[in-house]
This record gives structure tokens, C-alpha cells and sequence, in this order.
């Protein structure tokens, strides 16, 4: 196929729309022309003219020609992207393209685009947010579902690619331990040169992650290759921004994390061609200007600006953000020591006043009992797998002690730290305080930390900073995003998110559960649970603006609530997330994360109360997120929204998970039959939150005393 990628249009503005296609011809070599033509009609009757002014940018104009010469450029993959400028608010037009090679002309799939109703337009607007849409062993059924809707334009908020080939951590079969068939097993991601791709895991579980250009290539050509995906672009204009595997999971800046800190894994050459292949196959309006081009030569984070906003007639103002590129490491290192004590009890009190309850006791253990404490520890070092060296310093009493405990029951004989009369011992936070009982692991740095200990800590490191640390945006993004929603002149402010603001915590105090695991957790601090002085400081700002929406994805379940700022929640906006259209389910990463770690699989319960995770997070007695209204953790799918001068209305539409395995190509009408469909929306004016009741066709809003709707 010359076209093997079809077409795809992307970030509409009143008077233009870009265009992509990609060429694919394995007799030539060099930039290669290619030919575009436009017309206001699908038969092609309605031809425009259309007038190349530079190698980005067109223009339609009477004087032009009805096939417009454009290039494909061999550094970029002959990758073809055109600003079509010059055009007519609120319009329908479609596009082909046209290549000559072998003597033979082709043409590619026609595609449908549309641009932005004029600013002062009193109109509705219609749009779709997607994320998350993992290919492998996965159908993409919610492509096929969202391609029969009516709208203006869909937004994707990230994570369009998966950087990795089979991570079985995510990435497991979309039908784990049942026979799949043919057709499932043939959607694999392989590249064309594995030995430049990053190599991960062992044994029968190797997978790689992409590291050069070609492999990142490699990907969206896969990904791109789907005829649902196809039909969705061919339909639609696409408004995209990345998350964070369109480089590597849960990265900040150019640093990956699959070593968990074991390892340096900061690798700008990685990044840079990440973003050069993210350039080449999204239908971006950048603005550095119609003619820009990535140049890999330029300085890291100068090279390519994708924050980025846009105006639909009176009453959208959409706000893309970049959280990636700019933000800081994750507060809690995956390094990090369990024993260790990040936050003496002095820090504590001198930035919060108090030494919370979270914190636990801790010693001097070079100095504690003559060093009587060290030497055992360091002689456990090798039995326990760490380095001896590390018992060091401020070192917690609990860690010491299970330590001790161990020893005790292999014949020694050392006393426990008396713990009963605390006379002389300080308290403090721990690694193992938030939960962190391992070195070089995710679990307790980027997933279910301990909330009180981790609150903790992070005020007294923000007010250290005197509120420099957390950094999300970047001091320059951050400002522009602040400016942009705070001069907003339209009815609603609308934030495209990538990850989730509201709260996500479980209490699990009083479980059946061991004693370590009976506290209240934040589920993922890859998000912006991780920083959340940042986030209150934010929301104290745009929290004061009437009528500001988020739209979310990453996250992998639909969720509706009222992130708020922490000194004053009635600062707050209203947030909708959509889940993953093709990637496992909130509930099915938790259940993959247990089975992978080897202190929670102990756990027998540890699985049942995954299953039963959106009970926890919405539980009426312990209130452990007391902004989140709604929730569902076991479904993929899309939302739509509706806006109007009135309301902001955002249906959710979920499709049972297992259905992935299923190819419903040919049988959509049975597909959207499986299809639930939950609607909430907003009313302009206030910051609450309705949802519709189909059993008495009515909207039931959301009481916050009683938690429930009403």
C-alpha cells in the first residue's frame, strides 16, 4: 500500500485545518511529491483551488491549482503534513492524495475534516476524548463505536502509542490464561531492528522498548495500521496531545523509569526521538509557526512546544497541557532505602508545627546502643538484599525491628527497640512509613504510598522550597496556562488533562489484611496525587474562574468529581475522565500489579479488594476521597461532550473490558448494543455535578453530605 497509513486531519481552527498522510513506496528513495486536492463535497465535484505558499502551510485561493504540490521528505519518514489555511468557519471538507511512482498514479483514502465554528459563533460543540490504546492482543472496538458518532473533532489526551512490546506488568493477553484466537495473537508490535530497542525482562517474559527513531517509527506505523483507528481519522479531526508512553512509562522529562532507580535511565537521545516520530505522525498546529520542523540538533526541551490552545465559537475554550516534558522526578525515589528517614522530626516541626501521627520513631543507628544495631543490620545485609553501606544515619525503629525480629527467629537473641516508653527516640518519616517496603520498586514510590505520611512529607519539602519543588508544567507552561485560563473570555474553560486531578485513595484500616497494609493509600502518585501542593495551588487559581471543566484520560476508568484546593475547597473545578479505549482497566492493572509483586501476592485478600476497588474509593464510611461523585474501574471506553452556552454534558460510553478479545469489524451494530451509556454534566454557574437517572428520566444531583444523588 502507497498510503499504508490512510489520512488523518488534525487541530481545527476557524480558517485551517492540518493535513497528514504518510507515503510508502519501496522502489524510491528521496523526497518524493505527492499531490493533495480538496473539495467541499465527497464526490469531488466541488474541487478547490489551493495555493502551496511554503513546504507546511497552503492555502485555498482561486488562483491556486486544484492539485496542490506537496513533499515528502525522506527525514521525516515521507511523512506528509500541510497547513490548508485560508478556509471557512464551521465547514465540511474532504481530501485526498495523489502519488505517481512506477508509472502508476494512486490515490489514498478519501478523509473528512472540519473546521472550528467562528469565535463569535453562539453554536454547540460536540467532541470526543479518547487515551490509552494499547494494541497488543487488543481489538479496537471502541474505534469502530466512537467512528458512528456525530462530532466536530475528538481529542486525544495521550498515550496514542505504548513504547514497549509485551510489558507483562500492562500488557498481558486482553484474555489471560484462555485461548485467544488467530487473529488476537497476530496484534503484536515488533520492530524492524530490535537490537538498538531497549531489552527488558528475563526469560520467557523478554520484551523490548523502542529507543531509536526507526522503533518509535515502527509504532505509530503499527498502531496506524488498524482500519478502526483508520476510519476514526479518515472521519474526524484529531486534537492530540502525549502522556507519557509515547516516550516510557511513567517518565518525567527524558528519564524512563523501568529500572525503578537501579539504574541511570535519563537518555535525551531516547526522548528526542520519541518526539521527532510524535511529530512526524500527528497533525499538529505548533506554535512555532506553519513552518516548523523538528530538528533533533536543537537543545533538549526547545526542540518541540506542544502545549497548545483553541477557541470553538463562543462557549469552548480548549487548554492542552504538557506534563510530561517539564516535571519533576517523583517525590518518593524508587531507590530509596525502606529504613531510611527522609523527614527528621526537627523538619517536621519546623515547617508543620506538629510531628503527625503518621510518622514513626527512628534512631541514630551509628551512634544507637555503641552501633550494637548497625552491626546487626549490616550483618543481615546480605540474607535481606541490600547493601550495608546504607545502614547509616536517622534510621526507622519499625524497619530496625522487623530486621531484628527475623534474626531473633533464626536463634539470635538482640532485643527489640522498646517502642512502649519512648523516652529519647525521635519520630520522623521513613521510607517504610509511606509504605516502601523494598528497594527498587514501584510499589510505595509510584503506586499505593501511604497518604498520611506522604501528605506529610510533601508539605514540609513544599514549604522548604517555599513552594519551588513539585513542578508539573514548568515555571514558563505553567504561566501561560494560568494567563490563557484566567483571560478567558469564553463560557467554558476547558482543561485537556492527562492524568487524573481528583483524588484516588483507599482506606484499608481494619481489613483482613496485614497489620503493614491497614492504612489509607493513594493508589498512584505517577499522578497528580504525587504532587499535590502543586495541584492545590493550581485549583486555588482556576478554582476562582466560573465554569472550569477537566477532561482526563491515563488513569484507565471513568470518573467524575471536584478536585479542590486544599486551604479553600470551594476553590474547585469539575473533572470527567474517560477510560482506556483498548488498554487494561484500572481494575485489571491493580490485579497484574498484585500477581507481579511479591509482598502482595502474599496477601490473600490482596485480589479481592482490587475487584472490589471503586466500593473502596466511593465507601460511605470511610469518605476517602470526599470530591469524587462517580466511579468505574472495570470498563474501557470514551466520553463525549456536549457543550453549550448552558451546560457542559459529557456522556460516558463503557464497554465491558473482556470485549477487546472480540473483533467486532463488520458487526458494529451488535457491538454498540453492548454499549452502557452514562451521562453527567454540569450547569454554567456552578460547580456541581447531575447525573441522569434512566430509571426516572431525570437529573439527580450530586449531595456531598450524603453522598449520594438526589
Amino acid at each position: 500500500m502507497v498510503f499504508p497509513q490512510s489520512v488523518a486531519s488534525g487541530d481545527p481552527r476557524p480558517d485551517s485545518v492540518i493535513l497528514w498522510t504518510r507515503l510508502a513506496d519501496a522502489a524510491a528513495s528521496g523526497d518524493l511529491e505527492v499531490h493533495l486536492q480538496v473539495a467541499l463535497d465527497e464526490e469531488f465535484t466541488q474541487l478547490m483551488n489551493v495555493t502551496v505558499e511554503s513546504e507546511r502551510r497552503a492555502i485555498s485561493d482561486e488562483a491556486g491549482s486544484s492539485f496542490a504540490l506537496l513533499t515528502a521528505k525522506e527525514r521525516y519518514g515521507h511523512c506528509v503534513k500541510v497547513k490548508l489555511a485560508g478556509l471557512a468557519p464551521a465547514t465540511t471538507y474532504y481530501y485526498r492524495f495523489y502519488y505517481n511512482g512506477g508509472g502508476t498514479c494512486y490515490v489514498s483514502r478519501t478523509g473528512r475534516t472540519k473546521t472550528a465554528p467562528d469565535e463569535s459563533a453562539d453554536v454547540p460543540v460536540r467532541f470526543a476524548y479518547i487515551s490509552c490504546q494499547d494494541y497488543i492482543h487488543r481489538f479496537y472496538n471502541t474505534h469502530l463505536a466512537l467512528a458512528q458518532e456525530d462530532l466536530d473533532f475528538f481529542v486525544v489526551l495521550g498515550d496514542y502509542v505504548y513504547e514497549t512490546t509485551g510489558d507483562p506488568s500492562f500488557q498481558g493477553s486482553a484474555s489471560e490464561g484462555e485461548e485467544v484466537s488467530e487473529d488476537l495473537k497476530n496484534r503484536v508490535v515488533k520492530f524492524s531492528d530490535e537490537s538498538v530497542a531497549i531489552q527488558l525482562g528475563s526469560g520467557d517474559t523478554i520484551f523490548y522498548a523502542a529507543r531509536s527513531l526507526g522503533n518509535y517509527r515502527d509504532l505509530y506505523r503499527t498502531y496506524r495500521s488498524d482500519r478502526g483507528l483508520q476510519a476514526l481519522h479518515e472521519r474526524f479531526p484529531v486534537v492530540a496531545i502525549w502522556d507519557d508512553h509515547e516516550y516510557s512509562n511513567d517518565c518525567f522529562g527524558a528519564t524512563a523509569a523501568y529500572f525503578d532507580g537501579a539504574a541511570d535511565e535519563l537518555d535525551v537521545t531516547r526522548r528526542k526521538a520519541a518526539n521527532q516520530a510524535w511529530f512526524e505522525y500527528m497533525p499538529v498546529d505548533y506554535a512555532a509557526g506553519d513552518d516548523f520542523e523538528y530538528d533533533a540538533a536543537v537543545e533538549y526541551l526547545k526542540d518541540i512546544t506542544i502545549y497548545r490552545d483553541f477557541r470553538f465559537g463562543k462557549h469552548l475554550h480548549l487548554v492542552l497541557t504538557d506534563l510530561r516534558s517539564y516535571r519533576d522526578d517523583h517525590l518518593i525515589p524508587e531507590n530509596g532505602f525502606p529504613g531510611a528517614v527522609v523527614t527528621t522530626q526537627e523538619q517536621l516541626i519546623a515547617q508543620l508545627g506538629v510531628v503527625p501521627d503518621a510518622a514513626g520513631f527512628y534512631v541514630p543507628i551509628d551512634t544507637y546502643q555503641t552501633g550494637t544495631y548497625q552491626t546487626k543490620l549490616r550483618e543481615a545485609a546480605t540474607t535481606e538484599g541490600y547493601d550495608p553501606a546504607l545502614i547509616t544515619g536517622n534510621i526507622s525503629v519499625s524497619y530496625i525491628n522487623g530486621i531484628i525480629a527475623k534474626l531473633n527467629a533464626a536463634g539470635d537473641a538482640t532485643p527489640l527497640i522498646d517502642t512502649t516508653d519512648p523516652t529519647g527516640l525521635k519520630r520522623g518519616i521513613a521510607f517504610v512509613d509511606l509504605a516502601k517496603f523494598g528497594l527498587n520498586t514501584s510499589i510505595g514510590s509510584r503506586y499505593l504510598v501511604d497518604q498520611d505520611a506522604f501528605d506529610a512529607m510533601a508539605r514540609v519539602t513544599w514549604s522548604a522550597s517555599m513552594g519551588e519543588n513539585e513542578k508539573v508544567m514548568g515555571s514558563e507552561q505553567e504561566e501561560w496556562f494560568l494567563d490563557t485560563m484566567q483571560k478567558s473570555d469564553r463560557t467554558w474553560k476547558v482543561w485537556g488533562n492527562e492524568y487524573c486531578l481528583v483524588q484516588l485513595a483507599v482506606n484499608l484500616i481494619g481489613l483482613p489484611i496485614p497489620e503493614s497494609f491497614q492504612r489509607r493509600f493513594y493508589m498512584n502518585v505517577d499522578a497528580w496525587d504525587g504532587f499535590p501542593n502543586r495541584r492545590s495551588a493550581l485549583i486555588e487559581r482556576i478554582g476562582a474562574l466560573s465554569n472550569v471543566v477537566a477532561v482526563t484520560g491515563d488513569i484507565h476508568a471513568f470518573y467524575a468529581g471536584f478536585p479542590s484546593a486544599l486551604s479553600d475547597p470551594s476553590r474547585r473545578i469539575v473533572e470527567f475522565v474517560g477510560s482506556s479505549m483498548a488498554s487494561k482497566t484500572f481494575k485489571q492493572e491493580l490485579l497484574s500489579q498484585i500477581k507481579a509483586d511479591p509482598i502482595l501476592s502474599a496477601i490473600p485478600t490482596a485480589s479481592l479488594l482490587a475487584e472490589a476497588v471503586d466500593s473502596y474509593l466511593l465507601s460511605t464510611t470511610t469518605v476517602p476521597n470526599p470530591y469524587l461523585a462517580y466511579a468505574n474501574s472495570s470498563d474501557n471506553g470514551f466520553c463525549v461532550a456536549e457543550v453549550t452556552a448552558d451546560e457542559f454534558m459529557v456522556t460516558m460510553h463503557q464497554i465491558p473490558a473482556a470485549e477487546v478479545a472480540n473483533n467486532y469489524t463488520g458487526r458494529e451494530a451488535e457491538l454498540l448494543g453492548l454499549v452502557k451509556k452514562v451521562q453527567l454534566k454540569t450547569v454554567a454557574g456552578t460547580k456541581d455535578l447531575q447525573m441522569f437517572d434512566d430509571a426516572s428520566k431525570t437529573w439527580k444531583l450530586w449531595d456531598e453530605t450524603t453522598r449520594t444523588w438526589v
